[in-house]
């Protein structure tokens, strides 16, 4: 465990994933494209919870056939290459087919998005497996902050890249070379984590005769335990942000003009807020204190949407997605760590899968905020967004590790 070698692929791989999926960031430059070609905001709310959502539907499915795996790394490597691959269609689709027929581009980009996040539903499975398997617990906190703040450092490039490829050439072929430049970058660390050292597992599960009897199985050990129902629900309501968050960026440009540049500096805080951010997670978290990092992850993101309701310059816009990156991080180092505390090692693709299905129905919430504001006010949709993570909030006092 806790290899040095190990430890640099995994901080690699999320560099340049960083770097290639900021690209389409969902809070900033996805809901822009889709606008651009006529998308409503219903269409925005649905991509946004498309390429962060489309995981769950094959989650426990995954988690079925990965507890009787004693390696996951095979499975992992082919992942990678279909993320990949539909990452790069989406940029030649928007190239080839571009304003000329904007509905295609469209469908062409709803596709992609679902290939791209409904293969990590497998992948995400097998990395925290792997995770598990290669890092000690209080390491494990250690590496993915190291691996954030990389990851936070290749936003940065993301937004400098994104910003110079939005001023150098017009739309629609400047959103086309965003994805195909970014999905080789990705490339690299997809690569890199692929040649991580992978120990057998020797502790693997006795597979169900049916998937039926696992879900059965599995709604079972979800109801037995309560410590995983309170983790369940509070990171579930602390996706609440996102019922606002894939439209601040609309409302923005509504208030102030927002170029290229101004663009990619809202890209560029929310990566410094992730990346410094994880100094102070990466120190709570190797002191066990995940529920903490989760009460304050959630805190900021109630400021943020606040903020955005008053907001009016493009500083005060940046200072939201300061805490929008910052709290981003801090929910995902909690919920991992949280779950692989308290999960039992033969069960633990299990419980991962319980947490990360049930929790990624929030990220849906993107659907119901374009309702709202469809039908609704900008009013209406951050006091909906706020509310839920208030919720969330409280429920997150009762989570004891």
């Amino acid at each position: 465990m806790d290899k040095f070698s190990n430890h640099v692929k995994n901080i690699l791989h999320g560099f340049f994933l960083a770097i290639g999926t900021t690209i389409a960031e969902p809070s900033t430059i996805l809901p822009l494209i889709v606008n651009y070609f006529g998308g409503s905001s219903m269409l925005v709310g649905f991509f946004a919870a498309l390429l962060r959502g489309g995981a769950i539907v094959v989650q426990l499915f995954a988690a079925f056939h990965a507890q009787t795996y004693k390696l996951m790394m095979p499975y992992l490597r082919k992942i990678f290459f279909i993320r990949f691959l539909s990452w790069f269609l989406i940029g030649i689709a928007i190239t080839l087919f571009g304003e000329n027929y904007p509905n295609l581009t469209l469908v062409s980009i709803g596709f992609g998005l679902f290939m791209f996040s409904f293969s990590a539903g497998f992948a995400a499975i097998y990395f925290r497996e792997i995770m598990a398997k290669i890092f000690s617990h209080k390491f494990r906190g250690k590496t993915m902050a190291y691996r954030q703040f990389f990851s936070a450092v290749g936003g940065l490039i993301s937004g400098a890249l994104a910003a110079w490829i939005l001023e150098s050439f017009q739309p629609p072929q400047s959103y086309g070379y965003l994805f195909i430049i970014s999905s080789f970058i990705m490339g690299f660390g997809y690569i890199a984590f692929a040649s991580v050292d992978e120990p057998i597992k020797e502790e693997v599960s006795k597979r169900e005769n049916s998937f039926k009897e696992f879900l059965k199985n599995s709604y079972a050990l979800l109801k037995a335990d309560n410590n995983l129902q309170i983790q369940v629900t509070t990171f579930f309501l602390a996706y609440g942000y996102l019922i606002a968050l894939p439209f601040i960026i609309l409302d923005a440009q509504q208030k102030i003009d927002l170029d290229g540049i101004a663009i990619g500096s809202l890209i560029t805080t929310q990566m410094i807020g992730a990346m410094l951010s994880n100094f102070l997670w990466g120190n709570l978290s190797g002191r066990g204190n995940n529920s903490l990092t989760a009460k304050i992850s959630i805190f900021f993101q109630i400021t943020a949407v606040v903020m955005a309701a008053n907001a009016s310059s493009l500083y005060e816009y940046m200072f939201i997605f300061f805490l929008v990156g910052a709290s981003i991080d801090g929910n995902r180092i909690a919920s991992s760590n949280l779950i692989l505390k308290i999960a039992p090692a033969q069960k633990r693709p299990i419980y991962i899968a319980l947490q990360m299905n049930i929790v990624s129905l929030g990220m849906f919430f993107s659907i119901a905020g374009g309702v709202i504001l469809h039908y609704f006010s900008y009013t209406v949709l951050y006091s909906t967004s706020v509310f839920v993570l208030f919720l969330a909030l409280c429920l997150s006092f009762k989570i004891r590790h």
